[in-house]
């Protein structure tokens, strides 16, 4: 009973029964086993089959339970493989490639080897960070767009390219040492070097080791001594005149300066210069014949138009054909767009690629949507912004070009084209330097094509890129504006007084005086009901928001009654644009249809932003006025609703615009009526009249091509009607020209310091502000070596024996002369100098026509820039036929001691004549103590009568003879001059340059009485052959001088630069970039104080939000206070910002440079840190607007700058070995890039 009931009742737990399942194999067969704790499978856990992990086995039985290790006899437990020792694995290398080869030399007509000759191999071992030649092999694929900070940039097109014969040559020039003189003891980056003194010399200094010492055992002579035996042709002791090619050359710089020393020291007689001074570098095309042929000459052209394209267009196409490159300088919607497109179908044609840059990002995108829509195959790249790299055409803008030039960029190699859109934004002070450095290093291999409006030194423009590049440039200007325009004065400001329309200047060019009076007597006549105000002078502007409403509704009405909508009002302040379309409440402009395409397109357009920014005030705001057909564009505008406005206006939907001028650099959206509401701007330090330029600029967007005939530009004159003048100056003008705005940066110094083969001198010298210095520079090496040639020519003078001192007697005479001349301009400049020349005094007369003859002053009158003196000067009889050269002294007479202490006056050899003549301060050697009393006016009156014909025989008056015989006696009695003002005693000048000028001139005086050279018979001859070696020689420093690089503008600043960098630790002494300057140079802005932050560890204990807050004073345009509310961290951290500031600050002042301290700090704005560092916590840009004041377009504008900059510290970071500061830096940039801020562009959708 009890067996049977255990057996019956069940186990409380199934798992407590005895047995077990096991799986065996893998066929999925199962067996019951009994035994506790057996295994569940007959297989490693996991399918498919495994063996273990040979790791965790190793780690399980030798590492983690040692314990079943025997304790002894471990030898059978562990084995050890003995390693072969070979040490010849670490002398291992890889292979260097050949330099040279060996060429067989054959015999011309029966081919048989005469010999070999061993020649070197060009482009071997190339890579980008050692060649700059475009023979180099490619680099990485993810390098091929951006190139990379450490990679070379291209040889710049112009530059002379050293090739492997110029650099044997110089090699072969530079073996050719002075082993007594020319040897240097300590090499650069070591702090001991070598003694080169001879062996019986005193022991060197402790430190040195003596070469000869070292070399003392072996005979290094021999083969020397045989080459120059063979060399001169006979014994050693021969001597034979020395080659050009045997005169040591010292280590050059550059190229240039190598091939300049040898032009100097020889002329090389085999070739001889090419007049390449007289080569036209710019030329003009003429647009006014028309272009028959072109279709022959083009029979498949690579683009065709639906219009037929203009002259000036198809001489553009047809120089482009050529592979030329053109200067396309045309008037305002001329149509210079057709030739940046024909060379973008050129290049697809010819399957390369072609870079389009613009000068604002916002042209950019524009640019994007129209070529795409015209090409397809359309790239854009931006700061924040890259679609379809690889495409054949490229927009972007010119500061992402230079980059791409200075890193190596891989597109470069296939580029054949690049188009510079708006050139004339060259004259911009801040930015205009980057056209500059594009043009200089575009490689030689790309052409270029340069749109701009029309400025009046486009052939000099032309002239200096192409001298550059050295190929001709052709310029192509317009003649006309395709849509002639017509200039209004409006005076009108209420519904009574809107026809008050007055044409200023007709659609000819003609300027109606009459249209001016008329405006001006309409607006006299409303102003004299004020009696009050009646003949005060009027403010340009005055009244408010009130008169600007009346003004503008009676405008728009006239305008509206005479269909010359739509409109652009060009207003030069932010506020005024949003405050002239808010006061428009009551206009409407826009039709139900045109209402409910607006309201369509708004809808699309703001669909992509979130519920919280389309509540926007600005976007609310904005979108009630473009359904009234008003529109505002300005920088404080968010950039979504400005391409939006953009859009609408080309569509013809938006009547009236009120904008700034930046609208007039967008693309062609002409319209049809252009008003000015002030001809006054502010340029960011004072109010002036707007120049010829911008009005033209901005007028030209009046006017479209082929709906309207002409187009109509209005100037309000809300308060008095400016001046007559300045109206006429400003509408016709010229235009501003094309001026350099070249200056040195750190980044510009840098990239090009850590390339050897390119040099900052070069890039300075190759700029347009030097381009007037240095364009005759051919003339000058043809003048030099002309000069040496004729020096070498000439025969030495003997200055032996009683004429030792004859080079001495004339150095002393040209360094009183010039000792004089010094102390003459600084009286000239004084004030007490001026008044001493008054009418009466005796001065001495020194210019091209007189030499050191006496006069006395007449007349003192003034005009713009300096005084003007009316003169009395003694002259010979026939005082015009002979050239003064001719009877001067100065080239054929041989100075006495009293001639050069003296003046040596000049005497009339015959009867004295005299003259009247009107002398500049320069013209005046000598301000004698002898006054005359004299009647100038009669004088004078005489003296222009006796000119005339009729009176010239008539004899002069008694006043004038009675000067001319005072002055002719005091010549006579004082042949060496008379005496004259003491400049420190008479004048009371006491500048030490003056005090120390005349101490000097007496000490002159001195050695000059006491030489003894002018007693040798021989003293004139000799003296004429040194002058003439000496003249000869001065001209030649001159021009050496002119070609050299210390006649640079820029070399002092260049200097005091590399000094700053210097003492910062960017180069070193030899000037090579550091680990510093590397990082320096992938900063786009803000080098020195980025990278200062990074080495000093300031950004890298800040979070990421705090990083991006601080950096914002780095890139924040509007000026402000942070603001007490930030955090401690953030205060901290602005202070900290402001002190690396300051010290860079300083170290720029010690090293010379004009920017003080608090001026170098002061471009450091935190006005907007709270807001940047709560849009990095998340913060909705709806909540920023009451964290300040600054519009919202400057926001946007301030984060997307900062966004690069974060982009730009993530691969310096990186490049430095900072992975966590990189981090931090990824993390900043995608906090910023969200939202409305980072809204795609509607261009590039």
């Amino acid at each position: 009973m009890m067996e049977t009931e255990r057996l019956v009742l069940p186990p409380p737990d199934p798992l407590n029964l005895p047995l077990r399942a096991l799986e065996v194999g893998c066929t999925g067969r199962w067996e019951l086993l009994s035994e506790p704790g057996a295994p569940e499978s007959t297989l490693p856990h996991g399918l498919p089959p495994c063996a273990p992990d040979l790791q965790q086995e190793a780690e399980h039985l030798f590492l983690s339970s040692p314990a079943w290790l025997p304790l002894h006899g471990v030898e059978h437990s562990a084995r050890k493989w003995q390693r072969k020792r070979d040490p010849w694995s670490l002398l291992a290398a890889l292979g260097a490639p050949v330099p040279s080869d060996l060429q067989a030399q054959r015999h011309p007509t029966t081919g048989q080897i005469l010999g070999y000759k061993e020649v070197l191999l060009e482009n071997t071992n190339l890579s980008a960070t050692t060649s700059l030649s475009l023979r180099r092999p490619p680099g990485p694929a993810s390098q091929s767009l951006w190139g990379n900070p450490t990679q070379y940039p291209f040889w710049p097109g112009g530059m002379d390219e050293p090739s492997m014969a110029d650099l044997s040559t110089r090699e072969e020039a530079e073996e050719d040492v002075d082993f007594e003189e020319g040897l240097l003891t300590v090499p650069p980056g070591f702090r001991k070097g070598v003694d080169f003194a001879p062996k019986d010399h005193q022991a060197p200094v402790p430190g040195l080791l003596s070469l000869s010492r070292l070399l003392e055992p072996l005979d290094l002579s021999g083969g020397d001594e045989e080459e120059e035996s063979e060399a001169a042709g006979g014994p050693r002791g021969d001597t034979v005149p020395a080659s050009p090619l045997s005169v040591p050359l010292a280590r050059a710089s550059s190229l240039e300066d190598l091939v300049l020393k040898e032009a100097s020291s020889a002329v090389s007689l085999t070739e001889p210069p090419k007049p390449a001074a007289q080569e036209q570098w710019a030329v003009p095309v003429d647009v006014t014949s028309p272009v028959g042929d072109f279709y022959r000459l083009i029979p498949q052209p690579a683009f065709q138009w639906a219009f037929e394209p203009d002259v000036f267009q198809k001489q553009a196409i047809l120089h482009l054909e050529q592979h030329d490159s053109v200067f396309v300088a045309a008037h305002t919607s001329a149509g210079k767009t057709v030739v940046a497109e024909y060379a973008i179908a050129l290049a697809q044609k010819h399957m390369t690629r072609t870079i389009y840059t613009s000068p604002i990002k916002a042209l950019s995108n524009q640019k994007f949507r129209d070529f795409r829509n015209t090409f397809g195959d359309v790239g854009l790249l931006t700061g924040d912004v890259q679609l379809h790299p690889e495409a054949s055409c490229l927009i972007m803008t010119t500061e992402i070009l230079r980059s791409m030039l200075y890193s190596g960029s891989d597109v470069i190699r296939d580029l054949e084209w690049v188009i510079f859109d708006e050139v004339h934004y060259i004259n911009d002070a801040e930015r205009g330097v980057v056209w500059e450095e594009v043009l200089i290093m575009l490689p030689d291999h790309v052409s270029i094509i340069l749109l701009s409006a029309t400025v009046p030194n486009a052939l000099e423009f032309a002239d200096w890129i192409g001298r550059l590049k050295r190929r001709q440039i052709y310029v192509i200007s317009t003649v006309a504006r395709p849509v002639p325009l017509e200039h209004y004065l409006f005076t009108g400001n209420s519904p009574k007084t809107q026809g008050e329309l007055f044409l200023l200047l007709d659609s000819r060019g003609a300027f109606h005086t009459k249209g001016y009076y008329a405006a001006a007597e309409a607006k006299k006549e409303r102003m004299s009901k004020h009696a009050q105000t009646f003949g005060a002078k009027q403010p340009t502007h005055q009244g408010g928001p009130a008169q600007d409403r009346g003004v503008y509704l009676s405008l728009l009405a006239s305008l509206r009654a005479r269909a010359q909508l739509p409109v652009v009002v060009f207003t030069f302040s932010r506020g005024r644009c949003d405050e002239q379309a808010s006061g428009l409440t009551s206009l409407d402009l826009t039709t139900s249809s045109e209402k409910s395409e607006i309201h369509l397109f708004l809808q699309r357009c703001l669909a992509r932003l979130r519920g919280s920014d389309r509540q926007l005030p600005q976007v609310l705001h904005m979108s009630e006025l473009l359904r009234r057909g008003l529109g505002v564009h300005h920088s404080g505008i968010l950039p979504i609703l400005k391409e939006i406005v953009e859009m609408l206006f080309s569509r013809g939907l938006v009547k009236v615009l009120f904008a700034t001028e930046t609208f007039a650099m967008g693309v062609n959206m002409p319209a049809r009526t252009v008003v000015f509401d002030s001809m006054r701007k502010h340029d960011g330090s004072t109010f002036r009249d707007l120049l010829p330029g911008e009005y033209v600029q901005m007028a030209g967007r009046a006017g479209r091509r082929g709906l309207d005939p002409t187009g109509t530009v209005i100037l309000l004159c809300k308060g008095r009607v400016p001046e007559m003048a300045d109206l006429h100056r400003m509408m016709m003008g010229k235009p501003s020209q094309l001026q350099s705005q070249f200056r040195l940066t750190y980044t510009m110094i840098l990239n090009l310091l850590r390339v050897d083969a390119l040099r900052v001198e070069d890039m300075m010298k190759r700029s347009f502000s030097e381009f007037p210095s240095r364009k005759d520079s051919k003339a000058h090496e043809q003048a030099l070596a002309e000069l040496s040639k004729r020096l070498g020519a000439l025969e030495e003078p003997d200055v032996t024996g009683q004429l030792a001192d004859l080079p001495d007697y004339y150095s002393w005479g040209e360094e009183l002369t010039e000792t004089r001349n010094m102390i003459q301009r600084r009286i000239m400049e004084s004030v007490n100098g001026l008044k001493s020349l008054s009418t009466g005094r005796v001065v001495v007369v020194k210019n091209e026509e007189h030499h050191n003859a006496l006069g006395v002053i007449l007349q003192v009158s003034s005009n713009s820039t300096s005084r003007v003196f009316t003169t009395l000067v003694l002259c010979d009889k026939p005082a015009v036929s002979e050239s003064p050269r001719d009877k001067g002294p100065a080239t054929a007479d041989v100075p006495q001691p009293d001639d050069l202490v003296g003046f040596k006056l000049f005497l009339p050899e015959g009867p004295c004549e005299h003259t009247v003549t009107r002398l500049q301060p320069g013209d005046v050697a000598a301000i004698s103590t002898k006054v005359l009393r004299v009647n100038g006016e009669k004088i004078v009156e005489d003296f222009s009568k006796r000119q005339q014909p009729k009176f010239r025989k008539d004899p002069p008056l008694a006043a004038v003879t009675t000067a001319v015989q005072e002055l002719l006696r005091l010549a006579q009695a004082h042949p060496s001059g008379p005496p004259t003002l003491d400049p420190v005693n008479d004048l009371q000048l006491k500048d030490v340059s003056v005090v120390e000028g005349g101490l000097r001139a007496r000490k002159l005086e001195e050695l000059i009485r006491g030489a003894q050279c002018v007693h040798s018979p021989r003293f004139p001859a000799q003296y004429l052959k040194l002058r003439e070696r000496m003249q000869i020689q001065k001209e030649m420093d001159r021009l050496r001088f002119l070609l050299s690089d210390q006649s640079l503008l820029l070399l002092p600043e260049y200097h005091q630069r590399v000094e700053v960098l210097r003492t910062l630790g960017y180069v070193d002494e030899a000037g090579t970039v550091k680990l510093a300057g590397r990082v320096a140079c992938a900063m786009s802005s803000h080098e020195l104080l980025l990278t200062e932050l990074m080495f000093d560890n300031a950004l890298s204990t800040l979070r990421p939000e705090e990083i991006a807050a601080l950096l914002s004073g780095l890139v924040c345009q509007s000026p402000g206070d942070p603001g007490d509310q930030l955090p401690s961290t953030l205060k901290q951290g602005v202070e900290r910002v402001r002190a690396v500031a300051k010290r860079i600050g300083e170290v720029q002042v010690a090293c010379g440079l004009n920017q003080t301290v608090e001026e170098f700090v002061g471009e450091l704005n935190f006005g907007l840190v709270e807001v940047v560092y709560e849009w990095a916590r998340g913060m909705p840009f709806s909540e920023l607007a009451g964290l300040s004041g600054t519009p919202e377009g400057l926001v946007v504008r301030c984060i997307q700058r900062l966004a690069e900059m974060c982009r730009s510290l993530r691969g310096a970071a990186r490049l430095v070995g900072e992975p966590v500061l990189g981090a931090k830096m990824e993390t900043a940039a995608t906090l910023l890039r969200r939202d409305i801020v980072f809204a795609a562009s509607l261009y590039t959708q």
